[in-house]
Parts: C-alpha cells; sequence; structure tokens
C-alpha cells in the first residue's frame, strides 16, 4: 500500500510540490522536503511555539499540523518575513531590542506576533503579552521580546484616523433647558 500524496503546497509565494505520507507533519515537510530550515521543531506536541508559521492568515503549530491539512493555503514561514533584503520590522526590533539569544525560539515569536500584528495593528500591550505568553523562551526572560514587539508594533501601526468633532450645537437663549431646572426632590418610601 502506498500512503505517499502529491501535494503543491505554496510557502512564502512560492510552490514546492513534494511527495509525503499522509501523516506527516508541516513542520518536517516545510523543513525536510522544502528546505526551509528556519522553521524549528521543538517540543513536537504543539507547547512550545518554536514551530510556529502562518497558514491561511492564522498563526499556526506547523508540529500539530499535517501537510496535507496546508495545501491550497497560503503558508509563511520565517523566510518569507524579509522582502528584497530588507529585513522585517519585528526582525530589527528583534535584533536591536535584545529579543534574542540562542535563537532557537525566534522564528515562531516572529511568525506569532506578525499575525498579530496584522490582524491586529493596535493591539493592546495587555493583549500583546497574552499572545506572547503562547511561546517559551528559555533564555531571554522575555523582556527584550516584550520591548522588540512593543517598537515593531509602533512602527508598523498605522495611524488612528483623525477625529473631528462636531462643533458645539448653538443654543437658543428662549427655551429652558432641563440643567436650569431645580433638580426634584426623591420621594420618600414608606412615608
Amino acid at each position: 500500500m502506498n500512503d505517499k500524496l502529491d501535494l503543491t503546497l505554496n510557502i512564502n509565494g512560492r510552490d514546492h510540490a513534494v511527495r509525503v505520507e499522509s501523516r506527516k507533519t508541516l513542520v518536517d515537510t516545510i523543513r525536510d522536503d522544502c528546505g526551509l530550515t528556519g522553521t524549528h521543531i521543538g517540543c513536537e506536541h504543539g507547547f512550545c511555539g518554536a514551530c510556529t508559521v502562518i497558514v491561511g492568515g492564522e498563526a499556526v503549530r506547523a508540529c500539530l499540523m499535517f501537510a496535507v491539512q496546508a495545501q491550497g493555503k497560503p503558508i509563511r514561514t520565517v523566510e518569507g518575513l524579509a522582502k528584497n533584503g530588507v529585513l522585517h520590522p519585528l526582525q530589527r526590533a528583534f535584533m536591536t531590542h535584545h529579543g534574542l539569544q540562542c535563537g532557537f525560539c525566534t522564528p515562531g515569536f516572529l511568525m506569532l506576533t506578525a499575525s498579530a500584528l496584522e490582524k491586529n495593528p493596535h493591539i493592546t500591550d495587555e493583549e500583546l503579552i497574552e499572545v506572547l505568553s503562547s511561546n517559551l523562551c528559555r533564555c531571554t526572560g522575555y523582556q527584550g521580546i516584550i520591548r522588540a514587539v512593543h517598537a515593531a508594533r509602533d512602527e508598523m501601526r498605522p495611524p488612528l484616523p483623525e477625529v473631528v468633532e462636531a462643533p458645539p450645537a448653538e443654543i437658543d437663549p428662549s427655551h429652558e433647558t432641563a440643567q436650569d431646572e431645580a433638580p426634584a426632590e426623591p420621594e420618600m418610601l414608606g412615608r
């Protein structure tokens, strides 16, 4: 029995024709069959987040997804962040703000936060901390990662639309307003 499937995976805008077993994970396929080794394999249980990639616009743990499940959906890996040799704002911020040490968890953090910032460029600090808490880092203490993501968010965030306040309504002095009337005495219960 031949358990292999022919797939075409679109990774970082490029099609990769692969022949894989139906049970082969996306992370193994990306690394072994497509030669993109920036995505790391960590715990292989979906806990650490080192294998996070973006599939169909969603950050996913590539160790928990079969390659066959990703066919027909655009896949983005850490290799796809830089464009024309220019680092992505997240990559620059991680370097500038010491968001990496050994670098093993870094691709997962980059892809996780890229997805979060693309979905919500005005994400709050509290929401960012919640997002970041789903990935593990053993050596940075997270403070550099948090500073880096804040800096990248602030650089990437489009300006909020200007709020134009309506001019105050003109009050006709010939009409009394409720503010001019004395407040009514509250009724006492049980009188």
